[in-house]
């Protein structure tokens, strides 16, 4: 074997293995959405940055949602644990209710604009470090439903 072969470096990233329990990671604001909270589920880094993992939850009611964008991602899914969340996929309404998958095909253009009090889902996306890019409205948006008052 020549010295050129044996000095080449593997520039893949490396995964390793992770084990996050509950109560590792706390639900944190500063993330995509305002309001919304996340909670890291340590993929990102056992992924070396290929895949990341959180679990995302209503912060606040909903008032202008997430506005019409698209993610510049290989893979996007998003599995409902809790409540609902209604969206516009391109011009179609789409309810997505406990126990539903979404998987949000790369380049949708798509709008986030009601979700329940008790919304939470996991979304994983690869790669870690994707992008969100504002896009214009393919249609009309319908309002979100307002809160109960408490009191």
């Amino acid at each position: 074997m020549d010295t050129k072969t044996e000095a080449k470096i593997d520039a893949s990233p490396k995964t390793v293995f992770s084990h996050v329990r509950e109560g590792d990671t706390e639900f944190e604001s500063g993330g995509l959405r305002d309001f919304f909270l996340y909670r890291d589920l340590g993929i990102a880094a056992a992924t070396g940055g290929q895949v990341v993992a959180h679990l995302v939850k209503a912060n606040m009611a909903p008032e202008v949602g997430t506005g019409w964008h698209r993610h510049e991602a290989d893979f996007h899914i998003v599995y409902m644990l809790k409540g609902w969340a209604r969206f516009m996929y391109e011009d179609k309404e789409t309810l997505v209710k406990a126990g539903d998958c979404v998987h949000q095909r790369p380049g949708i253009v798509h709008f986030l604009f009601d979700y329940s009090e008790d919304m939470e889902y996991l979304e994983i996306v690869s790669p870690a470090a994707f992008t969100s890019i504002d896009m214009p409205a393919p249609c009309p948006v319908p309002a979100p439903a307002p809160w109960p008052k408490e009191g």
